[in-house]
């Protein structure tokens, strides 16, 4: 009787069981470290730098619904500020883009005078820490018609428009992406402008006729 061989031979059958499994195992996980990187990277980046998204006032509405906008434009003597409801398609913007460029229109209401120089453009409004970043063309300040009441109108028909929006604590101007310390002239525009304040308060706000 020989036993060498045989158990030699199971240990061959054994040693390749083992091999086969490895290389099993070495093939999951080659499979599993694969696949596309850039969707990895995207994923890494969602993670780590979410502020790297644009931060808007407020989300997006569905393009085919209709809102209703809260707009401050100046009476007939270019002294207060009236208010003016308007609804529009919202176009699937947010609210706060759409009050600017409303305001930018112009006022329908017969009496009533607009605030923001129709050559000007919004290029950019984001929101932060309860701040709106409201930054125009240089057409805002280079049209503008000027005078220390003209500019309070204009700020404060902007200010109070956006502090319809909750999110909306106070408004920073810019021009071309800049603060300046007197946009207009008058008023300091390098800090945010309370937005809470009430404009009755101020006496610029005026109810409607």
């Amino acid at each position: 009787m020989k036993p060498g061989p045989v158990k030699q031979f199971g240990l061959r059958r054994v040693l390749k069981s083992v091999l086969f499994l490895g290389v099993i195992l070495m093939l999951v996980l080659a499979a599993g470290c694969s696949g596309d990187p850039s969707a990895q990277d995207k994923q890494a980046e969602n993670i780590q730098g979410g502020a790297a998204d644009p931060v808007t006032a407020v989300d997006p509405k569905p393009n085919g619904e209709k809102v209703t906008l809260n707009l401050y434009f100046a009476d007939d003597q270019a002294m207060n500020l009236v208010l003016e409801q308007r609804t529009v398609p919202s176009g699937g913007k947010p609210l706060g883009v759409l009050m600017i460029e409303e305001l930018i229109k112009g006022p329908q209401k017969a009496g009533l005078h607009p605030t923001i120089p129709s050559e000007a453009k919004l290029l950019s409004l984001e929101l932060a820490d309860g701040v709106a970043y409201v930054n125009f063309s240089k057409e805002m300040q280079t049209k503008h018609w000027g005078g220390s009441t003209g500019e309070l109108i204009t700020v404060y028909s902007i200010v109070y428009t956006l502090a319809e929006l909750p999110e909306v604590d106070r408004v920073q101007f810019l021009i071309e992406g800049k603060k300046q310390e007197a946009i207009w002239g008058h008023l300091d525009t390098m800090e945010p402008i309370d937005a809470k304040e009430t404009g009755h308060g101020l006496g610029l706000i005026k109810n409607n006729p």
